[in-house]
């Protein structure tokens, strides 16, 4: 996995969490992220992707995490919550990357941006969620590895 990428997705996840907080557009978000020289290091293209994906289809991502979280989608902490939202969107929208990848991604970032024990509740959504966007996949790996 590219760090490039890693570090795009960390931008998402800040960028999300003050789009969720805020209110503010993606694109203002994206500007202050620029001229702040957050996105240094960061896979711009993968980036930008993810962060103006995700609002564009979040109603569909909740809808996907409303089966399997214990509590409103829109009352859980708003950290996990943008983590969750980017692990569902490359579950649905990037089935060229493997879903242990979007899942130790999300893991790592729930365990640098989250509180503690952040990364065992969003590795149990988005496992539950794979199983069910990613069948095929989950299965094969399951077999795979016996």
């Amino acid at each position: 996995m590219s760090q490039t990428k890693t570090n795009a997705r960390k931008a998402v996840v800040q960028a999300l969490y003050q789009w969720q907080m805020t209110g503010q557009s993606l694109i203002d978000i994206e500007r202050q992220f620029e001229e702040e020289e957050r996105l240094k290091g960061v896979q711009k293209s993968y980036f930008r992707e993810l962060f103006h994906s995700i609002p564009q289809c979040v109603d569909t991502i909740d809808e996907i995490l409303a089966e399997f979280v214990d509590r409103p989608v829109d009352v859980i902490d708003p950290v996990e919550r943008a983590i969750l939202r980017m692990g569902v969107y490359e579950l649905l929208h990037r089935p060229e990357m493997p879903y242990r990848v979007v899942l130790n991604e999300s893991i790592n970032l729930a365990k640098h941006f989250g509180a503690d024990g952040s990364h065992r509740y969003v590795n149990g959504i988005l496992d539950k969620v794979a199983q069910k966007i990613r069948t095929v996949e989950v299965k094969n790996k399951v077999q795979g590895s016996r």
